[in-house]
């Protein structure tokens, strides 16, 4: 089992940066899949990036192909998510999540675990 914690979210005015972070508990890190989800308030709650157990593979939605980027670092058991020319539309609360299954999974339903969420809102 997993714990997930985020931090890193904030208000920023469009065009500008934030970087999450989500630190794991326990020695397993590794064997995890990583993804990073978001949603926004009234809406479902999708995929933004995904990042395999080494870390050699990356999946972006296209809505942030370009302006994010994941990264893993297994040694100290946390996932970042990079986020570069922020939109108004970015606006959600961002999740990291785990992931037992193989290869890059990019839909929710293929997490276990999950953190508690940060907000991110951008100002326009």
């Amino acid at each position: 089992q997993v714990q997930l914690v985020e931090s890193g979210g904030g208000l920023v005015q469009a065009g500008g940066s934030l970087r999450l972070s989500c630190a794991a508990s326990g020695r397993t890190f590794s064997m995890y899949a990583m993804g990073w989800f978001r949603q926004a308030p009234g809406k479902e709650r999708v995929s933004v990036a995904a990042i395999s157990r080494s870390g050699v593979t990356t999946y972006y939605a296209d809505s942030v192909k370009g302006r994010f980027t994941i990264s893993r670092d297994n040694a100290k058991n946390t996932v970042s998510l990079q986020m570069n020319s922020l939109k108004p539309e970015d606006t959600a609360v961002y999740y990291c999540a785990a992931s037992t299954a193989a290869g890059l999974p990019n839909t929710d339903r293929w997490y276990n675990y999950w953190g508690q969420g940060t907000q991110v809102t951008v100002s326009s």
